[in-house]
């Protein structure tokens, strides 16, 4: 079983939604590949306990009013079966997934850094708690830590808060000058410094990093570096976040440069491979309204609108300088490559501890000795701790990019040769 897109996206978080709705004028047959059931991507999760800004409820029905676009939720890209072609799986069936041109909207995940307790129970990434507060996880009256870098703090923190949950600190690690002088130039964009009101929190601290999580059978409380002094705090629930790392696997698959960690794309978001741009967080990291104008630049450009993409480049700069100076505050210390003890894991999945990695030279050499990432999660996870940790390349991805059935693997028999 096989399909055919003029316009293929891959991904239906803000980047995505934006260029499907700035394609659609076209009438180009648009399909939407998402991994998630709804449209929204990590920002704009739904849930039973979610709440969704009325910016994205509006995306969503305007989505759903283009006859022109077909949306495939709950998928997943397993392999590449050809030119111009995906081989594809969702919770039904798998099929061969042809298009003319492509973007990439395939988003961002957290960057989680080993330190001693990481692996206990009730110790979450930041984005991870928020995403299960929001699909329903109960965190009324539980003691919260949260501990990381970047404005993702406060929004989980205000999610478990509105939930019921007790905020006893956030922890940042940047420090107070690098984060009074980001507040000092919120002004220039009016609505972050509104939202900034909104997720203000009293437990808030800055130059403070987590140093360990206590407990012997589950998590029973953290120990921070505040501001050069030790605290201890008795906790429920731990969560974590050092930032972002762009999920560019797919990207390399099909032949995109990178450029250093995100995807390379020129002023029209065209990638390096012809038909084939990308947009959103896969390409830097900036917040949901770069994303939605990258998103909206790339629609436009591949099916042709360049003048309607052109005029989006004024809003596009504007939000990329918010992005620039988001990331240069939030960088992360260098102290935070020392969290890991010798026996502290790095990869959970095949229980591989610092001090087998620490003696090689790079991820290969890692992996091959120890099997580092070649577990459950394929290295998501460890892979990109040991390129903070370490500075490894973790190696090409290698299908299938995703579990898959043998079913849908068969597919690829009935595809045309690469």
């Amino acid at each position: 079983m096989s399909e055919h897109a003029d316009l293929l996206i891959i991904g239906a978080g803000p980047a995505g939604m934006a260029a499907a709705l700035a394609a659609a004028p076209s009438s180009a047959r648009i399909v939407i590949l998402d991994d998630n059931p709804l449209p929204g991507g990590q920002i704009w999760r739904d849930g039973p306990q979610a709440k969704l800004p009325k910016q994205a409820q509006r995306l969503r029905e305007q989505l759903e009013n283009c006859g022109n676009v077909r949306r495939h939720a709950s998928t997943r890209v397993i392999a590449c079966a050809g030119p111009k072609q995906l081989l594809v799986e969702n919770d039904e069936r798998g099929w061969v997934l042809g298009y003319d041109k492509l973007i990439l909207c395939t988003g961002a995940r957290e960057l989680l850094l080993p330190f001693p307790g990481w692996t206990l129970p009730g110790v979450t990434g930041v984005g991870g708690l928020q995403a299960l507060v929001k699909g329903g996880l109960p965190v009324r009256d539980q003691r919260l830590v949260i501990a990381g870098s970047g404005p993702l703090l406060l929004a989980s923190a205000a999610t478990a808060r509105h939930n019921g949950a007790r905020v006893l600190r956030i922890a940042e690690q940047a420090g107070s000058a690098a984060v009074a002088a980001f507040a000092a130039q919120l002004p220039r964009w009016p609505d972050k410094l509104l939202q900034s009101f909104s997720l203000f929190d009293h437990h808030y601290r800055t130059g403070t990093h987590v140093l360990a999580a206590l407990g012997t059978d589950r998590l029973e409380g953290v120990r921070l570096q505040q501001q050069g002094k030790i605290v201890e705090l008795a906790c429920d629930r731990l969560a974590c976040g050092f930032g972002l790392i762009p999920n560019t696997q797919l990207g390399q698959a099909l032949g995109c440069e990178l450029d250093g960690q995100v995807l390379t794309v020129d002023t029209w978001q065209a990638s390096s491979r012809a038909d084939h741009y990308a947009a959103g967080e896969c390409t830097g990291f900036g917040g949901s309204e770069l994303a939605l104008v990258e998103g909206a630049i790339a629609g436009y450009a591949a099916v042709g609108d360049r003048r309607q993409a052109q005029a989006l480049w004024p809003r596009r700069a504007r939000w990329q300088g918010f992005a620039n100076t988001l990331n240069s505050t939030f960088s992360l210390d260098p102290r935070l490559k020392s969290l890991a003890q010798p026996d502290t894991l790095v990869c959970r999945c095949e229980d591989v501890p610092y001090s087998a990695l620490a003696t090689h030279t790079d991820w290969r050499a890692a992996k091959l000795a120890s099997r580092c990432g070649m577990g459950a999660c394929q290295g998501r996870v460890c892979g990109a701790a040991t390129q903070h940790l370490f500075g490894w390349q973790p190696s090409a991805p290698r299908p299938p990019f995703s579990p898959a059935r043998i079913e849908t693997l068969s597919c690829l028999d009935d595809s045309p040769p690469a």
